[in-house]
């Protein structure tokens, strides 16, 4: 059986021109990123897709960011990717000025437990 392919993410052209292919493991992590980058009401025909971490760069780095941050990103990887993956945890903490998001999932129908880190700046006026 070939494995299978999915394009890539953000779609690029690959070295021969064409578009660039990323294999099931690579691509549940793009989609991950895509949930937690993409801000409710950039997408025209889904608006209320993602979680909008971006928004948080103007936001002071507390622990209390963090809490709150924790939560939006769980609940938005349970309602966008269910049929993909279990989210076991996730987890915020602060770093010099910084949230580090790291989501410990299991993908649908391989049961293997996966991590994932994301350093979304942050810092107030």
């Amino acid at each position: 059986m070939a494995a299978r392919a999915f394009l890539s993410f953000p779609f690029q052209a690959d070295a021969r021109g064409r578009a660039a292919t990323v294999g099931s493991e690579r691509h549940v992590r793009e989609m991950i990123e895509q949930v937690l980058f993409t801000a409710p009401g950039e997408r025209p025909m889904r608006p209320e897709f993602g979680c909008g971490l971006r928004e948080l760069l103007f936001q002071p780095a507390s622990d209390a960011l963090a809490a709150a941050t924790q939560q939006m990103v769980q609940g938005a990887l349970m309602r966008w990717l269910e049929d993909w993956v279990a989210v076991q945890r996730v987890t915020v903490t602060v770093e010099d000025a910084a949230l580090i998001v790291t989501v410990v999932y299991a993908p649908r129908g391989t049961g293997e437990m996966r991590a994932e880190t994301f350093t979304v700046p942050a810092g107030g006026p």
